[in-house]
């Protein structure tokens, strides 16, 4: 691992973060963090409202999503065809395209040097000034390694798509002797102490994640972790290319086609029930429980209560 360079996910500033949250909810309601789960946190107060806009999800809408790309440093057309194809990889099997556009696109990337490999997550692209990235793949050229077009803009696109880190779910954080992964990640990526905590030592809270039951160490959105800094010496292996429970699991929120009996495909409210359905979620319900629960609770969901109920 130690000529693999990694992710490093790009996060928006604290002040834009509730402004996102409300986005990101706007554009799929199945976003809203499952803020029941959150219930031991109410003696906090209104420091609630800001935590949950942490732990909102930032997937885009499921009735099918196209994005648009641009390329900031003019890199030739067969460089911008090849990463476009492994964006749309993705699309094989979900309800997603991405196209190039020189037209305020969405998704803007750059091959910034001492950038690394970055992506911001999801609808938080949309928050990010015109003309700035919103993805970085240092250097790639067309001497890139195929298993390096494979391994890294895929993965970057599933975090555009609102796919998080799969290495930093719980189950797999424990497995990681903390020490010796600092030491790891200073000597292989440069990171600062504070960095490896920040990016592979901190789980995500596990009330944020749309997901599966466990953690997939196979996952495209998963880092290579070697035994010589897991407690029991055993490796996870991280994914190298889009696994099935990535597309399983992605299917749900960016279906080919939705069916639900006697609504049709063009209405969204059949298709965020359909979603939900398919998640195990049921929304209204919780909602009208955290209504009755807790005042904070209900400002932090009045953005979205009034579409779900």
């Amino acid at each position: 691992m130690d000529d693999c360079a990694i992710c490093t996910p790009k996060s928006l500033p604290g002040h834009l973060l509730e402004r996102a949250a409300k986005t990101a909810i706007e554009i799929n309601p199945l976003n809203a963090a499952p803020v029941h789960r959150l219930s031991g946190l109410v003696a906090n107060g209104p420091p609630m409202l800001a935590y949950i806009s942490v732990l909102t999800s930032k997937f885009w809408h499921t009735k099918g999503v196209r994005l648009t790309v641009g390329f900031l440093d003019n890199p030739p057309p067969e460089l911008r065809a090849r990463i476009l194809l492994h964006m749309n990889a993705w699309s094989t099997r979900l309800n997603v395209a991405f196209v190039e556009s020189n037209l305020s696109p969405m998704v803007r990337i750059a091959r910034a040097e001492k950038h690394g490999y970055s992506s911001y997550v999801g609808t938080d692209i949309l928050h990010i000034p015109a003309g700035e990235p919103t993805m970085n793949l240092e250097a790639f050229t067309m001497n890139t390694r195929e298993s390096e077009f494979v391994r890294v803009v895929r993965h970057e696109t599933g975090h555009t798509l609102g796919c998080p880190h799969e290495h930093m779910r719980r189950e797999l954080v424990e497995r990681i002797d903390r020490q010796k992964a600092i030491a790891f990640f200073q000597a292989t990526q440069g990171w600062s102490e504070e960095g490896v905590i920040q990016q592979v030592l901190t789980p995500i809270e596990e009330s944020s994640l749309w997901g599966t039951g466990h953690s997939d160490p196979n996952s495209i959105m998963c880092y290579q972790i070697p035994g010589a800094i897991t407690k029991d010496g055993k490796p996870i292996p991280g994914g190298v290319d889009i696994d099935e429970q990535d597309f399983a699991f992605m299917e749900k929120i960016y279906p080919k086609t939705l069916t639900v009996a006697g609504r049709s495909d063009g209405d969204d409210g059949a298709r965020v029930s359909a979603a939900a359905a398919a998640l195990d979620i049921d929304y209204p319900a919780e909602i009208a429980r955290l209504e009755r629960e807790n005042s904070v609770l209900k400002q932090a969901i009045g953005i979205f209560a009034r579409d779900l109920i």
